[in-house]
């Protein structure tokens, strides 16, 4: 792959985890460079386009994307990396209570265009930067129509009160973003995403970044190695899923 790829030796791009480095620069050819060349941040390339095709061969390699707007698009694989066996969830006994006593309602699939939008507004409006630009957007909502995004709402009284997105290849799904309107939204939605994962086969969760909240729930970090194993293990096949259509 990397005979496809030009490496950049006299372009440097400024990362978000402050390394400065040389990167791959993307053609118009559906391939990226080994997953284990990225830098010590987890850059790998640049360029490219947020076409189904290409953004379906980068996750099924744990590639994703992730830029501000006026950057270039940059793909990274980053190592260590964050991930769930839904089959060790595990829910906090005073959060699984709290789910109990709320009232809400989990669906499927019933209000994806929404829930990315609030995940992108939920940043803004607390004077955050988004990555989820239009383009962005735009491209996650032509993967869920293709069968390959979902999403996972969190109702209250009517109203979409937390929920994620992410994209399910195999017997893998990355997530995404998340977001809340309600106290503990977005932790509710990921109870019903586990539920789900879980009677459905599926056997892992990639979180990508690490974070202290998701570690509350038994996600745990593996090297970028077992991680790539973890992937030809678990996605023989990149067909969409379409029982994720049943919702409710």
């Amino acid at each position: 792959m990397i005979k496809q790829c030009n490496k950049v030796g006299d372009t440097s791009l400024y990362n978000k985890n402050l390394f400065i480095m040389p990167v791959f620069q993307l053609d118009e050819s559906i391939r990226f460079p080994p997953p284990e060349l990225a830098g010590p941040g987890g850059l790998l390339a640049v360029g490219g386009d947020l076409s189904p095709a290409r953004l379906i061969a980068a996750y099924s390699r744990g590639i994703f994307p992730w830029y501000s707007q006026g950057d270039p698009i940059l793909w990274w694989f980053t190592s260590p990396r964050l991930i769930i066996d839904p089959k060790e969830f595990h829910v906090p006994k005073r959060l699984a209570r709290y789910a109990r006593s709320t009232g809400v309602t989990i669906t499927r699939n019933s209000a994806f265009a929404e829930v990315i939008r609030e995940c992108a507004a939920i940043r803004t409006e607390a004077g955050d930067e988004t990555w989820l630009l239009p383009e962005m957007i735009d491209a996650y909502n032509s993967l869920f129509k293709l069968g390959y995004c979902h999403s996972v709402e969190c109702w209250h009284r009517g109203q979409l009160g937390g929920g994620l997105y992410g994209i399910a290849l195999g017997k893998v799904f990355f997530g995404e973003s998340m977001f809340s309107r309600i106290k503990c939204g977005s932790q509710f939605a990921l109870m019903g995403l586990v539920e789900f994962l879980l009677q459905q086969g599926y056997r892992l969760i990639d979180c990508q970044m690490t974070t202290a909240h998701l570690k509350r729930f038994g996600a745990r970090e593996v090297s970028g190695r077992k991680f790539r194993q973890l992937l030809q293990q678990y996605i023989k096949d990149t067909d969409p899923d379409h029982r994720w259509n049943d919702s409710g």
